[in-house]
């Protein structure tokens, strides 16, 4: 549990630098320049790698579902969407944002059993993490300075829009 622990840990620091990256790569390059660029440098790394580590192992795929090769796609969307969060709202909101979505749908997907997933139970603990994990978000984010008071309007004004209002 705890190298599991370990690399959470790490991935969480490896996404935020390469969102980083990516931001100042699409100042420069554009979008779908910036994605192109990180997932063709991400293939030809993971290549090489796998090559290294594996050898022609890597290429036994073991009676995988078709589409579980979408996973590359989704990547596609990822990038892009996550390039695009951080030139409109600035790196800390968009990665927020992105936190609170990919906990959100990794609790349903595991409660629904989705993709194959052992099905995990909903629980009121389940719900009260995720919104203590919101609520310290929102609080980071909207107390302070001048900055910060920017930065409340717009996620005010994106609560209007999803409400309705």
């Amino acid at each position: 549990m705890l190298v599991g622990f370990i690399f959470a840990l790490i991935a969480g620091s490896l996404v935020g630098l390469q969102n980083i990256f990516n931001s100042k790569v699409n100042e420069r390059a554009g979008s779908w320049a910036t994605t192109t660029l990180v997932l063709g440098l991400g293939f030809l790394a993971s290549l090489l790698m796998g090559l290294i580590f594996e050898g022609k192992q890597m290429f036994y795929l073991h009676d995988m579902k078709p589409w579980y090769w979408m996973s590359g796609v989704i990547g596609v969307g990822v990038v892009t969407c996550i390039v695009q969060g951080i030139k409109r709202l600035g790196p800390t909101i968009a990665v927020s944002i992105a936190l609170i979505s990919q906990l959100v749908f990794a609790l349903w997907w595991d409660s629904m059993g989705f993709l194959g997933l052992d099905k995990v139970p909903f629980t009121f603990k389940h719900l009260l993490g995720v919104l203590v994990i919101v609520a310290g978000i929102v609080v980071f984010k909207l107390g302070g300075g001048k900055e910060s008071q920017e930065e409340s309007r717009v996620i005010q004004n994106g609560l209007k829009h999803l409400g309705g209002n």
